[in-house]
Formats: C-alpha cells, sequence, structure tokens
C-alpha cells in the first residue's frame, strides 16, 4: 500500500487530481456520444472515391486517421513528426489527383505549418482537406497544445475553407461534404467519443450555411463548435427562468452566411451572444461584428470567447469555468447581460 502524502508540517495533504488532458472529453457527464466519427466518415468517404487518402505527422491514434489506415492501409501515409513535410507532401498528392485529408493538433498545423498552408497549398488552390484535433481549449496541457488562434490565422488565407463543426453527427456529415467541396479547407476535429447533440434538430450541413436550431425572442446565441453544444444548453437552462434562447449554429467561420446572420440580428428586442471556442481576436465575433458593421446592423451584442492571453494547464472543466465557456459560467453572464 502507498504511504498517504503528508505536506510540509507532517499533516496529510490533499490528493492530488489527474486528468488526461490532452485527450480529455468534452462530453458532459451521461450524455450521448459516437466513437470517432471523423475516422469513419473517411472510411465511407473513401469507399465513394479512391482518390482520398490520408497523412498524419505520427498522430494518427489521436486524430483517429487510424480508423481508415486500417481499411486503406495503401492509402495511409504516415510523414512522422514533420508537419511541414505533411503539408507539403499533401499539396504535392493533391497535384497528382488525389484529395488528401492531412491530421495533425491543430497548433502544429496553424502555428508550425503555416507557411507551407499558405505557399504550398492555398495559393494553388490545391484540394487538400487540413483536419485539425485539439482546436481552441479542448485539452489541458498549456498554451503548446492550445490552438486558440487558429481560426484567426487560417481565416487569414485567401481560398481557404473554414469549418468548425459541432458534434459526431456534423463531423460525419462535414467529411462528405468537404470530401466533394473542390478547393482547400480547414476543419476543427474532436476525436475519441464526441458529443452527439443536432440529431435531435432538422437539418444537414452544408459548407458556407448557418442552421437556426431553435428560435426565442429574448436573446440570440450565434455560435460555433462545441459552443453550439453549450448554447443549446443554456437555452434549457435559461427556459426555466422563461428566457427564451435563440441559437444560430454557424459551423462554415468562412465564407460566412451573413445573409442569415443579418437577418437574425435585424430583429429588435434580443440580446445578440457570439459564443466561440476561440480567442476574442479574429474568430466569428470579429467576423460578425464587421458584417453587422457594413450591413448597418447595431443589436446589443455581447461576446462569449477565451482571453488574448496565454491560457493555463488543467483539467478541462476546471478550464472552461475558469474563461467563461462553461455552462453554468456562460448562463450566468448572459443573465448579467440581460440586467
Amino acid at each position: 500500500m502507498n504511504p498517504v502524502p503528508t505536506a510540509e508540517h507532517g499533516t496529510p495533504a490533499k490528493p492530488r487530481l489527474t486528468t488526461s488532458a490532452m485527450i480529455a472529453s468534452i462530453a458532459s457527464e451521461g450524455q450521448r456520444t459516437q466513437p470517432a466519427p471523423f475516422g469513419h466518415a473517411l472510411i465511407e468517404a473513401g469507399k465513394r472515391d479512391p482518390r482520398i487518402v490520408g497523412l498524419t505527422a505520427d498522430l494518427a491514434k489521436y486524430t483517429d486517421l487510424h480508423i481508415f489506415a486500417r481499411e486503406y492501409p495503401e492509402r495511409f501515409v504516415q510523414m512522422g513528426m514533420a508537419e511541414q513535410l505533411l503539408m507539403a507532401a499533401a499539396g504535392g498528392m493533391a497535384k497528382e489527383g488525389f484529395i488528401p485529408f492531412a491530421t495533425t493538433y491543430a497548433v502544429f498545423a496553424t502555428r508550425r505549418a503555416y507557411d507551407f498552408i499558405h505557399q504550398v497549398i492555398a495559393e494553388e488552390n490545391l484540394n487538400v482537406k487540413i483536419c485539425a484535433a485539439l482546436p481552441g481549449l479542448t485539452t489541458g496541457y498549456g498554451p503548446s497544445h492550445q490552438a486558440t488562434e487558429d481560426l484567426a490565422l487560417m481565416r487569414a488565407i485567401p481560398n481557404m475553407t473554414v469549418i468548425d463543426p459541432c458534434d459526431a453527427l456534423e463531423t460525419s456529415q462535414c467529411v462528405a461534404a468537404i470530401a466533394r467541396h473542390e478547393g482547400p479547407v480547414y476543419m476543427r476535429l474532436s476525436r475519441g467519443r464526441v458529443p452527439l447533440v443536432l440529431d435531435d434538430y432538422d437539418g444537414q450541413f452544408e459548407i458556407g450555411k448557418a442552421r437556426l436550431l431553435r428560435d426565442g425572442k429574448d436573446v440570440l446565441v450565434i455560435s460555433s463548435g462545441l459552443m453550439t453544444m453549450r448554447a443549446l444548453e443554456v437555452a434549457d437552462k435559461l427556459a426555466q427562468d422563461r428566457i427564451e434562447v435563440a441559437v444560430l449554429h454557424v459551423a462554415t467561420i468562412k465564407p460566412l452566411d451573413v445573409d442569415t446572420i443579418v437577418a437574425q440580428c435585424r430583429r429588435a428586442g434580443r440580446l445578440v451572444v457570439v459564443a466561440e471556442n476561440h480567442s476574442v481576436v479574429g474568430g466569428l465575433g470579429e467576423a460578425i461584428a464587421l458584417a453587422l458593421l457594413h450591413a448597418r446592423v447595431q443589436p446589443e451584442l455581447r461576446h462569449v470567447a477565451l482571453p488574448d492571453a496565454f491560457l493555463d494547464a488543467g483539467a478541462l472543466p476546471t478550464l472552461h469555468d475558469r474563461y467563461r465557456i462553461s455552462l453554468e459560467a456562460m448562463a450566468a453572464d448572459v443573465r448579467a447581460w440581460l440586467g
């Protein structure tokens, strides 16, 4: 038996709490999930189109690309820990008529390999799909692995389509859609057991289209990625206080569905909240603010996002509370903004 840990003066110390911070699940306790939606969807896309190939930089298991690799070993390439080479090779394969799906962590794709994506892939408008895991605050490993500025970086690249799916269902739909789409795509990727949310709502993912998931007269939340899951949870919670919350899901960050967003924001009397798992700088919030400015629409606008800072390491629930993107924190902030 291990001895009880003690503090400096001999009193019992509190046991250390541990977490698998790198691959921690974003699902709530008891929430429905699906395993590895990206990997299984890519197999289905590969059945339909033999041009699809998978590449990764030593992270097949941690992006769920290993599932595709088992099914199609002859269409899988392991590049090793060389993200710049990964993107250059994906561009070369696209020039030869393949449809490469290149996977790695979002920090490595957008920060380490940025110039290769910009010059090799985007400038020539090559048909490469970059699927990047651990976006935003979905790992507790600190700034080296928290891709809190990936949307800002990818939005700035010409020709690049940028997608932030909500859940397992939409991830599967996105894989099929981007496989058909001609041109470079950056897609945020959740791995492992991914929450299942949108099967309760009608509609199908379409590149460049926002979806109104629920309506409400008091608040409009415009969100992407896991924050759409959070917005729906907030809507249910605030409904207990007779506060009606509409949720507009914007899975495509670029090109932005400006018409739908502006039309929803024109409705008088609603607080508008943009919610994103990304820095306050350069993401969905700034894109929407600029679109509303151009349209001369001026709702009362608030922003739920990560701060312009290097974030702490730790367990995800603690970090989500600290940075105000948890259910309880977001619900409390919306109540306060309503006055």
